[in-house]
């Protein structure tokens, strides 16, 4: 099966050349234009996709070599973009990094050339003039597979200024497709793990969407780079699909049980999100949906008590140490979690669903699932790691062994009377998480497209706990 969507990378020589603004300033340009657009990021962030979505109006999709194998790099492009007219991919760190110690695994570049789609370089020009041409010519050359159709030259301190890169860069034969003026930055506002979230902040959020949209369109050449996005080239694979993934896990799926949760006849498992829940992959809901469960959302800051029928509960990323306060005199809610978790039904809690169900964080109480105690850290804790499950849990079977991703400045106390969840081999030895009864807790972001047997694992637990 040949698939062409139209598509193109926006990467960089380094963090901090201006990735963000121009990727999502581009996805609004082109929405706004009245193109159906398809909004991606390499690797596993979680926040800069919320920014996505805001630009296109669709759910902003990951493309994580390392945690899904480059095998499903395509097939997981395909289904975030299907029915769409072109889609903009961001790129992490600078174009030919990735994972550490890996080669080019989990860099821009690796997957550029898996989705056969042209690269437009952002630059920071701002302390340069003629040198941007050997800067450019080194990355055009560095890997003749990677192909570069563009340069963004962002930074530009003035018209002279314009005139010396542009005639620089001429000589290395690399199209000018924009330029961007130094401008007082876009309000997009920083914290410990990066950007704000979107839910935490969305009107000004969309406001700040619309400031790069602005800047794009006044500074890029859309047609341009609409015409790159159409010289990608053919993809022979097909979308993946969510209940093909499922099916090919394990055996046939029982039917659901009459009267079985509640509306949709499937198992209810309750999902957290709000501000302090906002790090899931889309991907993970549409595995739960096509394993059988109802997928229901609600916001540990402002519900009181989980959703009616909950025979199952995520609790993914997020910053609940920021909410910790409100979190903790959200009591009723508080007990209604550890009621859930006492009577045995399945709970999957990841990163800061592993603070929530810890006795407390920074002090204050939590959920007391776990005989644990949490608090923030000067410590960054970051990189991918391959793990190994040490213990049967809810999401899989002792020896199931799956990559997952670290990021945090917390850290966790352990009590007595659990098991660990993972064992992990990098950056040392040493084992990780919680598995207790129903409870599988943990600081590992996982991505289940990679392992759908975790879904439909979690949601045969919810029907027959």
């Amino acid at each position: 099966m040949v698939r062409s969507v139209p598509r193109l990378v926006v990467a960089a020589p380094s963090s901090g050349s201006g990735k963000t603004t121009v990727a999502t300033g581009l996805m609004a340009a082109l929405a706004a234009r009245g193109l159906a657009v398809s909004g991606h990021k390499v690797g596993p962030d979680y926040i800069d996709p919320g920014y996505h979505a805001l630009a296109t109006g669709r759910a902003g999709r990951n493309l994580d070599a390392y945690l899904c194998g480059p095998e499903l790099v395509a097939p997981l492009f395909l289904h975030g973009a299907r029915g769409c007219d072109i889609a903009v991919v961001e790129g992490v760190m600078g174009l030919y990094d990735g994972a550490a110690g890996e080669g080019e695994l989990a860099s821009t570049a690796q997957v550029a050339k898996v989705l056969r789609a042209p690269v437009v370089l952002v630059v920071d020009a701002s302390s340069q003039s003629r040198s941007v041409a050997a800067l450019v010519h080194g990355f055009v050359t560095w890997d003749p597979e990677v192909r570069i159709g563009g340069v963004i030259l962002n930074k530009v301190g003035s018209d002279r200024h314009e005139e010396l890169l542009r005639e620089a860069l001429e000589s290395a034969g690399v199209p000018v497709l924009g330029v961007l003026r130094r401008v007082p930055q876009v309000d997009t506002p920083s914290r410990h793990l990066g950007l704000v979230p979107v839910a935490e902040r969305r009107a000004a959020a969309v406001e700040a969407v619309a400031a790069m949209a602005a800047q794009v369109s006044a500074g890029c050449d859309l047609e341009g780079l609409v015409a790159l996005a159409r010289g990608a080239g053919a993809l022979s694979c097909a979308a993946w699909d969510a209940a093909e993934a499922v099916a090919e896990a394990g055996t046939p799926l029982p039917s659901p049980s009459p009267g079985a949760g509640v509306p949709g006849g499937g198992v209810r498992v309750a999902v957290a999100g709000g501000p302090a829940f906002t790090f899931s992959y889309a991907e993970h809901t549409e595995l739960l949906t096509a394993a059988g469960a109802d997928v229901v959302p609600f916001d540990p800051l402002r519900d009181e008590r989980l959703p009616e029928g909950t025979e199952g509960l995520v609790i993914g990323g997020g910053f609940p140490e920021v909410y910790a306060g409100e979190l903790s005199a959200n009591e009723p809610l508080r007990k209604a979690v550890a009621g859930l978790a006492l009577s045995g039904a399945p709970v999957a809690a990841e990163c800061a669903g592993l603070l929530y169900l810890s006795r407390e964080l920074d002090g204050r109480p939590m959920c007391g699932v776990l005989d644990a105690t949490a608090r923030m850290s000067e410590r960054l804790t970051l990189g991918y790691r391959d793990a190994v499950a040490v213990s049967d849990s809810v999401l899989a079977a002792a020896g199931t062994r799956m990559r997952g991703h670290e990021f945090h400045r917390t850290v966790v106390e352990p009590g007595a009377g659990t098991d660990p969840a993972w064992g992990l081999r990098v950056p040392r030895r040493r084992v990780e998480g919680f598995v207790q009864q129903g409870v599988h807790a943990s600081y590992l972001h996982t991505h289940w497209a990679a392992e759908p047997g975790a879904a439909r694992r979690f949601v045969e637990r919810c029907r027959t706990s």
